[in-house]
């Protein structure tokens, strides 16, 4: 009896401390949901607390309903945060796509040079490490600069294109801004699995006569494999809540505006219809990681004990 209960009173603290810092705020965030925001009140000049709505900033969200001044609804007009949702998921997955999958093939492509030995490879994974490692505030700034009309883009391709103000110029900048900060995170993951392959196994291919390319998509895609849906579960997570780049960049371009951009904007309102939100956000990035982990099998544990047996 007591054996079968020691694990959980292995893992109780954490599961405690886990309740604490996540399950709190996300049950606040829930019940704030159902509530409506505060009104002001003309007697008094005063915020006061308005009345539980049920699923009111649901509806808001996911249908684009608007609360009319006659208490029904009716679809929100063009301006309203809520007539904004659906582009907004779309603006936040597009950017998901494009930028994990240029940094999936950029990254591959600099794990497998620093992999290699050379001189001066110690030197370049240092270099690689920059991008990475300026906040990324400051990152928006520095390509904010890059990207204005006067620039360094338009003056060394010699275009006069409004990159942080047109719609698809926007996107593009974010999407390259983001790329060159991240892909060095992405190269550092696959790095690791890189290093974990033995040796002699591409020495066995050689003997065989196997090609460089029938040893990358053989040996080395296979046996990364584990490796990548991490580097990709991890990257993917944090696309998903992109913030700081194209609310820096683009000054809220609404071309560029992502989920979590409009949390914000739509926190500075009201906070309960916020919160409705940041609920329907949680769960968009929990199905994601559910399907990555789930379906494709990236599981980082797993990965660990795989490199562990390995050795």
């Amino acid at each position: 009896m007591i054996r079968s209960w020691r694990p959980w009173l292995y893992v109780a603290p954490t599961l405690v401390a886990l309740t604490v810092v996540v399950g709190y705020p996300v049950l606040l965030a829930l019940l704030s949901s159902f509530q409506a925001d505060d009104k002001l009140q003309d007697g008094t000049g005063l915020f006061v607390p308005d009345h539980t709505i049920g699923l009111y900033n649901y509806s808001h969200w996911l249908l684009g309903y608007c609360r009319m001044a006659t208490g029904g609804l009716a679809s929100c007009p063009t301006g309203n945060l809520g007539s904004q949702f659906w582009s907004a998921i779309g603006v936040t997955l597009f950017f998901t796509l494009v930028t994990v999958t240029f940094e999936v093939l950029l990254g591959l492509g600099m794990a497998m040079v620093m992999g290699k030995t050379f001189r001066g490879r110690a030197l370049l994974r240092a270099a690689v490490l920059i991008p990475w490692a300026i906040p990324t505030a400051v990152t928006a700034r520095l390509w904010e600069f890059m990207f204005q009309y006067d620039g360094v883009v338009n003056r060394v391709l010699g275009t006069h294109i409004l990159w942080t103000s047109d719609a698809w110029p926007a996107r593009f900048a974010v999407i390259v801004a983001d790329v060159w900060k991240t892909t060095p995170f992405m190269a550092l993951l696959l790095l690791a699995g890189l290093q974990v392959i033995p040796a002699d196994v591409y020495e066995a291919a050689k003997v065989d006569g196997a090609s460089a390319w029938q040893r990358f998509t053989r040996i080395t895609l296979p046996l990364l494999k584990p490796a990548l849906l991490v580097a990709v579960l991890f990257r993917t997570m944090d696309a998903l809540r992109m913030y700081d780049l194209p609310a820096i960049m683009t000054l809220g371009n609404p071309a560029t505006r992502t989920i979590s951009m409009l949390v914000v904007e739509q926190g500075r309102q009201g906070p309960n219809s916020a919160a409705a939100l940041s609920v329907i956000t949680f769960v968009l990035i929990f199905a994601v990681a559910f399907f990555l982990v789930r379906v494709l099998g990236a599981n980082a544990v797993r990965v660990q004990e795989e490199q562990r047996e390995a050795h």
